[in-house]
């Protein structure tokens, strides 16, 4: 079964930086378009950042010049550089990538940007 996990959340205070990391495992083939997503409390789930399997790369704008995804393919693995964290960055950040014609989730990690 394939699989994405995440790692790297905590709590951090306004300004700081944190790295989170994705890894996938199980029986894979092919992995293109790997990306992030979050969730604040109350809000739904909105896209961050992506990279496709060639380095391009899209942010959303709450993000951009704060955040940057890259990706290791020799791993399967993704990552997420925040720099300049804000308190609204606060949320359960996701890991998303497609894995052999599926789109799979990973599990979450919590970010708490706080002082």
């Amino acid at each position: 079964q394939v699989q994405l996990v995440e790692s790297g959340g905590g709590l951090v205070q306004p300004g700081g930086s944190l790295r989170l990391s994705c890894a996938a495992s199980g029986r894979i083939f092919s992995i293109y378009t790997m990306g992030w997503y979050r969730q604040a409390p109350g809000k739904q789930r909105e896209f961050i950042a992506l990279i496709t399997s060639g380095g391009g790369t899209n942010y959303a704008d709450s993000v951009k010049g704060r955040f940057t995804v890259s990706r290791d393919n020799t791993k399967g693995a993704v990552y997420l550089q925040m720099n300049s964290l804000k308190p609204e960055d606060t949320a359960v950040y996701y890991c998303n990538a497609e894995i052999n014609g599926n789109r799979v989730w990973g599990q979450g990690t919590q970010v708490t940007v706080s002082s």
